[in-house]
């Protein structure tokens, strides 16, 4: 019995795991300071952050260098930003750190990355890498504004944009699969191509006036019924966070389980996938490489396009140019961290969106006591952004033949 029972325990208890429950206590280490504990010494925060930093030292010396450093650093962290925390007012604290409304906050930064993110799936999935994401984003946003504002309609506004997506895209596939470009330099070209036509477009029709107020929105789910469950706490806390989302959030929540379903439980998935991993193999069993690529590449920029339709038809009613802000980019950091999975980019995506979310509220919360804070914390998203696509570098595994042009024979 005993025999059997070691590798057994031994399975359970590795090295990668002590890392990654050292990286978990480094982030409750900073929660511990933060609404509703509000802890007010650095007693409990540096025990965590303590025992994180031997669960990392532990896990780098058994090999799991990753996991191990990551603890190290989020130890190091939750206890600096615990530190901060026990300095700053309990009330500052609630204001900054209310967590239904942050939550809130987070599904609707979020979504634009979430389309974004399996519009990346779809296309480098069937070999085809998009880096004209952010373009046709800002595509969707502009065209999806222009429609709600042309047919007083949200949902003509939303097709509209998602059909110019759709046409941008379709350039950048002609170029990557028929003249076989560089993707790459394909896929920036159709960026600052959509930066030039939403702009001049946008000079046009509306000239130096705004898009005029009125314009048809995306509606809001009220799920009044989260508020009635009891006890209250929990009933007012999953009413703030879930009870109030835009239609659209629950749209993208939902096409990422069909994603999901149709690229891994589909024939039409399997030619997809095949398209990206072995094109050759693909065309000889009679799958249409480039049939398959050219839907991949248009479905990717019409989802991408919904993304920025969302941005202006849902959140701001208004365009400006440019104002999908690095959204893209940020979205095919979760495809690469995601490792190409839909349900990877959702947490991924998600995780971008609470940063941003708390970057906003920690800016106007502290923006009276730190002049500038509230500029220089708009870099969260991006730094996190970096740092995770520089932590799994090495870790994801991208279809065999995305980026590589392929010729019929």
């Amino acid at each position: 019995m005993t025999s059997i029972a070691e590798p057994v325990g031994a399975s359970i208890v590795t090295p990668f795991r002590i890392g990654v429950a050292g990286i978990i206590l480094g982030g409750v280490s900073f929660w511990v300071a933060l609404p509703p504990v509000h802890t007010r010494n650095l007693v409990a925060p540096g025990f965590l952050a303590a025992a994180a930093v031997v669960a990392g030292i532990y896990a780098a010396r058994q090999g799991e260098v990753r996991a191990g450093w990551g603890a190290i650093v989020v130890g190091g962290l939750g206890l600096g930003l615990a530190y901060l925390a026990t300095r700053s007012s309990v009330e500052n604290l609630d204001n900054a750190f209310t967590w239904s409304s942050l939550i809130a906050a987070m599904f609707v930064f979020a979504t634009p990355l979430i389309y974004g993110s399996l519009g990346g799936i779809f296309s480098e999935r069937s070999g085809i890498v998009n880096i004209g994401i952010e373009g046709m984003m800002l595509m969707g946003a502009f065209w999806g504004i222009w429609g709600a504002d042309k047919t007083g309609s949200w949902v003509t506004g939303v097709l509209i944009g998602m059909v110019s997506g759709g046409l941008i895209a379709l350039v950048h596939a002609f170029f990557s699969i028929h003249l076989r470009a560089d993707q790459i330099i394909s896929g920036t070209a159709i960026y600052f191509l959509s930066l030039g036509i939403t702009g001049y477009a946008f000079i046009q029709i509306y000239g130096s006036e705004n898009i005029p107020a009125g314009v048809s929105e995306i509606p809001r789910l009220q799920l009044r019924f989260l508020g009635h469950i009891p006890p209250d706490a929990v009933g007012d806390f999953l009413y703030g966070a879930f009870g109030r989302l835009s239609l659209m959030i629950w749209i993208g929540f939902l096409c990422v389980a069909v994603t999901h379903f149709v690229i891994f439980k589909t024939p039409l998935g399997l030619r997809l996938r095949a398209c990206g991993e072995h094109p050759r193999a693909a065309d000889t069993v009679g799958i249409s490489v480039y049939g398959m690529r050219y839907f991949a590449v248009t479905l990717s920029g019409m989802l991408a396009a919904a993304g920025g339709a969302f941005l202006s038809v849902g959140v701001v009613s208004s365009f400006t140019e440019g104002m999908t802000g690095g959204r893209g980019f940020i979205a095919l950091a979760a495809v690469i961290a995601g490792n190409w999975r839909p349900f990877g980019a959702l947490f991924f995506a998600c995780l971008f969106g609470f940063s941003t979310a708390l970057a906003f509220q920690l800016g106007n919360t502290y923006r009276d006591s730190v002049a500038g804070l509230d500029v220089l914390l708009q870099m969260l998203p991006y730094v996190i952004t970096l740092v995770i696509v520089a932590g799994v570098i090495g870790k994801s595994f991208p279809p065999a033949s995305v980026g590589r042009p392929y010729t019929k024979q």
